[in-house]
């Protein structure tokens, strides 16, 4: 008989779906000020535990880090060796632990209440150290590990409030898609958040000509620049139009002798324009719809 483990994995979806339902209910106006602090803070957000919820806080920090938000992660375990020294005046740190009462957070917690950092504590357990020692708290609920004894649904839990914390900030500081692309220039995502800017020709290798140059002189920089276009711009070197290879051949279809003609009565008046910031991908399906090879 083979082995099946579907139901298993469901149970413990379930649980931690269960889990996630329980802290939604308890998020409330000690969140608020959370998010409030962390974006008028002028230093850094310190984020530490230990074990799984150490592994939780670095992630957080993570994601605050790419929203643009000064952030770190520090080992509780190695600020008792000199890494104390990292968290300064004008931070806040945040602890995050299930118990509340592991030893290697208490000389964090000594340290920032000595030297009089704001602390934030998410924690599980209300009669604890760290509970009683934050200066704001949020309670995470107690929850029924999936599968009875690993941390599942406490740290998916702490996970998902670290998640709220970070998009909340990442609204109110009105953290748009290029703002993201700033701090994640590599890869798929930031490939897809190429803008028009990051694509357009400049300088010298732009294919300009005057209104008023005559079609021969105007074919013969549309051969040089060989990119298909011309940009046509008047004396104040305003754009207004465009000529392209597709034009040339329709023109000559219609007429033979067009060399001493000026280009701008063959150009295509207001083309169509972009922002800079405008996303390629978006710049890509409007050029397919429009049926156009340049912008």
């Amino acid at each position: 008989m083979k082995n099946s483990f579907y139901s298993i994995g469901k149970e413990v979806v379930q649980a931690e779906i269960n889990a996630l339902k329980n802290l939604k209910k308890l998020i409330n106006k000690d969140f608020d000020k959370i998010v409030n602090a962390i974006i008028k803070c002028k230093g850094k957000i310190i984020f530490s535990g230990v074990g799984k919820s150490g592994i939780i806080s670095k992630k957080i920090s993570s994601t605050f880090c790419s929203i643009g938000i000064s952030s770190f992660y520090v080992d509780a375990g190695s600020c008792s060796h000199g890494d104390l020294g990292v968290i300064q005046s004008g931070d806040i740190v945040v602890l995050i632990s299930h118990s509340g009462e592991s030893e290697e957070l208490k000389n964090i917690i000594q340290y920032v209440k000595r030297n009089k950092i704001l602390l934030i504590g998410i924690v599980s357990k209300k009669d604890s150290i760290l509970f009683n020692a934050s200066d704001i708290k949020i309670l995470i609920p107690k929850v029924k590990e999936a599968g009875g004894i690993v941390p599942t649904s406490s740290t998916t839990s702490q996970l998902a409030m670290g998640d709220a914390l970070s998009i909340a900030s990442m609204h109110y500081k009105k953290f748009g898609k290029l703002d993201f692309k700033k701090f994640h220039p590599s890869g798929n995502l930031g490939n897809k958040l190429k803008t028009a800017g990051d694509l357009m020709l400049i300088k010298k290798r732009i294919p300009f000509v005057n209104e008023n140059e005559t079609m021969s002189k105007a074919l013969k920089i549309l051969n040089l620049k060989k990119l298909g276009f011309l940009v046509v711009i008047n004396n104040h070197g305003i754009n207004t139009g465009i000529f392209t290879d597709g034009d040339l051949k329709r023109l000559m279809q219609k007429k033979k002798k067009i060399s001493n003609f000026k280009i701008k009565f063959f150009m295509t008046k207001k083309p169509y324009t972009v922002e800079e910031n405008t996303l390629a991908s978006e710049l890509l399906l409007e050029m397919n719809k429009r049926k156009i090879t340049s912008v």
